[in-house]
């Protein structure tokens, strides 16, 4: 299985689909499906059954989206860009293609 360049907390922007443009956190990654789930984007109505702590009825919530159809924010520059890894002091780090700088 292949390593993602985005991981739980990084902000990213949705560069295919309905909501191509948007930004958001990824609140999830599932590394076996290749999805992530991004606040406030893919964006579907879930229907829930009341019980006694809730209330029920329709609520939005985010749905998963495709890793490839979401690019990592450069925390430098604050546009789009690709994620590299290289060995720093023996361990692997992400770093943004554009600025060249490490992702945290």
């Amino acid at each position: 299985m292949a390593k993602l360049g985005i991981k739980k907390g990084d902000r990213v922007v949705v560069i295919a689909g309905k909501d191509k443009g948007n930004e958001g956190e990824v609140l999830q990654v599932f590394p076996s499906k290749n999805r992530a789930i991004v606040d406030q984007i893919n964006m579907v109505k879930k229907h829930t059954k009341a019980t006694q702590d809730n209330p029920g009825g329709i609520n939005d919530m985010p749905a998963s989206i495709h890793i490839s159809n979401l690019m990592l924010i450069d925390p430098k520059s604050g546009t789009a860009t690709r994620v590299g890894r290289k060995l720093v002091d023996g361990k692997l780090v992400r770093y943004s293609k554009k600025s060249g700088e490490i992702i945290k």
